[in-house]
């Protein structure tokens, strides 16, 4: 063995998958105060003019005051640990996270917009309309503006790095890396949550100003509590959405088969060639790693399979083992 050690730094690489948006994180902070400011002033006008569709509002602002400080405070854990090996892929789903526990502030928040809104059917309470109604418009305004501000939750930046690691276990090892700025942005859930919040805000305003004049003017009184219930159902239906878009990113699944089929039809070109094993999953909202396992009498250079799959935009990071089989048949894996 010399005595000098090879260079290894080219093999070498961060695994930072982490979705970092810098324009959502500021909007994030400003829509917060805006969220606080508005949330005491309706919380504080409903209890004095008896607005159940008002209260709910200001307390339904309160729940979503707490689920920005969760985003804020995700971005900051997501940009801190970036570089912390004790994630073996970074903290790419630090954002997704964010997302899922914002959907289920959320949900509790519809459950209890409802609750609220069946006890005020049984005991009615004496709401003063005109304040009640300037005070709503005035939260709408503020949920519309705080909406425009959170409205690129579908352009996130991701700043992860790209590359393959290829392993060959007859000794052929070679070690892709790949560097490419066309790679598709990673979603931002947690934005994408704080987005959601707002928009139930803002429904929520929407129909408590509605409950509030037809009460006024036609005397429905009735009117109130039911648009707290109408509120909850949606809200509900929202939260369970987003539960749904961040839920299997957590827990590995993948409902995209066709990446995995495409991953197949490529490898389908290559003869005496089988999948012996195949793992894909997310490292971040829209990023997967592959890690795949071919066996064959004579395997190629590891650095051809990388090749045939290195343009897949999705792929963030592939590793590639190879078995050379001694039989002289194979048995068949995938194809």
């Amino acid at each position: 063995m010399s005595s000098t050690p090879h260079p290894i730094d080219r093999w070498q690489h961060a695994h930072d998958f982490s979705a970092i948006n810098n324009k959502g994180e500021r909007n994030t902070k400003i829509v917060l105060l805006l969220t606080v400011v508005t949330m005491v002033a309706e919380i504080v006008a409903g209890t004095l003019y008896g607005s159940m569709a008002l209260l709910a509002d200001g307390w339904h602002m309160g729940t979503h005051a707490a689920a920005f400080l969760l985003a804020l405070f995700t971005y900051h854990y997501a940009r801190k640990h970036a570089d912390n090996p004790a994630f073996s892929f970074g903290t790419g789903k630090v954002s997704v996270l964010g997302g899922y526990t914002s959907a289920i502030a959320l949900g509790i928040v519809a459950l209890m917009m409802a609750g609220e809104s069946l006890l005020r059917f049984i005991e009615p309470a004496k709401i003063g309309y005109d304040q009640s109604i300037l005070v709503a418009v005035i939260g709408l305004l503020v949920n519309l503006v705080s909406a425009v501000l959170l409205k690129d939750h579908d352009h996130g930046h991701s700043h992860g790095n790209d590359h393959s690691h290829d392993h060959d276990h007859d000794h052929d090892h070679d070690h892709d890396h790949d560097h490419q700025d066309d790679r598709p942005q990673a979603a931002d859930h947690n934005l994408k949550a704080a987005y959601m919040h707002v928009l139930a805000d803002a429904l929520t305003s929407v129909l408590a100003i509605a409950a509030l004049l037809l009460a006024k003017y036609l005397g429905l009184t009735w009117l109130d509590p039911l648009m707290g219930i109408v509120g909850a159902i949606i809200i509900g239906r929202w939260a369970w959405s987003l539960i749904g878009q961040t839920s299997p990113v957590l827990l590995d699944a993948d409902p995209q088969t066709d990446y995995r089929t495409q991953i197949e039809q490529r490898l389908q070109t290559l003869e005496d060639h089988h999948i012996a094993d195949l793992h894909l999953w997310r490292v971040n909202a829209d990023r997967y790693a592959l890690m795949l396992s071919l066996v064959s009498h004579q395997p190629h250079a590891t650095e051809q399979y990388h090749d045939m799959l290195a343009d897949l935009p999705w792929l963030a990071h592939i590793t590639v083992e190879t078995h050379t089989c001694r039989q002289p048949q194979c048995p068949g894996g995938t194809f």
